[in-house]
């Protein structure tokens, strides 16, 4: 019988296909956020508030910063993982960068949403 030890970050196909997606999901997003941008050079107060007025572009952006944090949360714990060995350390830096990562969530929620 073999005896197989995982060692390290090994949550295979799940883990790749969500930085895939969120990945696309931040590419097109970004994509959508230039043109704007280009077609409007001067920008004013007003253009941003409009351009955030719309529900769609609210929605996007949501999805943008929920995409960022997951593919942060994603990289941030396979190195966590791999390069902090002593346990408590390593749960003390997931458990404070959680922490972060929805605080960050909730935030973009409220200034999307106060526009």
């Amino acid at each position: 019988m073999v005896k197989r030890i995982v060692v390290g970050a090994h949550y295979g196909l799940r883990d790749w296909l969500m930085q895939r997606v969120t990945a696309v999901i931040m590419v097109l997003a970004t994509l959508v956020f230039a043109a704007f941008f280009v077609t409007h050079l001067s920008m004013e107060f007003e253009d941003w508030q409009g351009f955030l007025s719309f529900q769609a572009i609210r929605v996007l952006t949501l999805l943008f910063f929920l995409s960022l944090f997951l593919h942060a949360w994603v990289g941030i714990r396979d190195i966590l993982m791999d390069y902090v060995q002593p346990v408590g350390i390593r749960l003390t830096l997931q458990i404070a960068t959680i922490i972060a990562l929805v605080s960050y969530a909730l935030w973009t929620v409220s200034i999307l949403w106060r526009v």
